[in-house]
């Protein structure tokens, strides 16, 4: 059963009559009235004799106009689904189209020589483009347009090479903290501390040091230093230091970081 064949056979609205009726009589009966039964019938017949057609023509009205627009809506729906049938059927076509023209150019083996034709094509043309120059060169020209061609050879090479030198070279540079230890809580740390700085050599640079205890009243000397990489390692900063053999007991390296 449908929904409008539902709505149809509901009887609630059309038999509002006898709800009124009844409504009446129950407050009726509250209020202490007593209707008398022959009208009361009387009453009740004449409500259903005049409510039975009402209802049969609404029924009717009603079961139609639901009909009417239940067709209107399917007539929609199908041509809404006919629409959206014929996008669907193109897309599959489109789709294949495109698998085959992949599955096309996957399976033919002229692929590869067509790209590496472009390559080709261009050399070949460059070589005619040189082949016309050198017919445009005069082999029986004079030496003048030779020297002016090497002057200004010549001009370009030495522009070139003063932009070069302009051009500052980058110097790998790292930063070494070293630990210089004495022999004893004796050793004078201020005499320590300037022969380790009388070490002088190209590419060194000394920074700031401090006095970091080590235990038993003895403290070492931590020290800063700034050095290029190609000119000055921390064998040679080692090997110097540790010449001082009075003051100088051993040297580590600290920490060690590129800049």
């Amino acid at each position: 059963m449908s929904g409008l064949q539902c709505l149809a056979s509901e009887n609630i609205w059309f038999d509002k009559p006898r709800y009124d009726d009844a409504e009446k009589r129950f407050y009726e009966a509250q209020n202490g009235i007593t209707p008398q039964p022959q009208q009361q019938q009387a009453k009740a017949a004449l409500q259903q004799a005049k409510g039975k057609p009402k209802r049969q023509h609404r029924n009717s009205s009603s079961h139609a106009a639901g009909d009417q627009e239940l067709i209107s809506r399917m007539k929609s729906l199908e041509v809404e689904n006919n629409s959206l049938h014929k996008v669907v059927t193109d897309l599959r076509a489109a789709l294949q189209k495109l698998e085959s023209r992949v599955a096309t150019l996957e399976k033919s083996p002229a692929a590869a020589p067509c790209a590496k034709a472009a390559p080709v094509q261009k050399v070949a043309n460059g070589a005619k483009a040189e082949e016309e120059d050198d017919d445009d060169i005069d082999l029986f020209g004079s030496d003048d347009d030779d020297d002016e061609a090497e002057r200004i050879k010549q001009e370009r090479l030495d522009a070139y090479a003063a932009k070069k030198a302009k051009k500052p070279a980058l110097i790998a540079k790292s930063s070494i903290i070293l630990d210089v230890k004495p022999w004893d809580d004796e050793t004078d740390m201020s005499k320590m501390e300037e022969h380790v700085r009388s070490v002088q050599m190209d590419g060194l640079l000394w920074g700031a040091s401090k006095l970091v205890p080590v235990g038993y009243g003895i403290k070492k000397l931590q020290i800063n230093c700034v050095v290029e990489d190609d000119k000055v390692g921390t064998d040679i900063l080692e090997e110097e230091i540790t010449k001082f053999e009075d003051f100088v007991q051993s040297v580590d390296v600290a920490a060690f970081n590129k800049i």
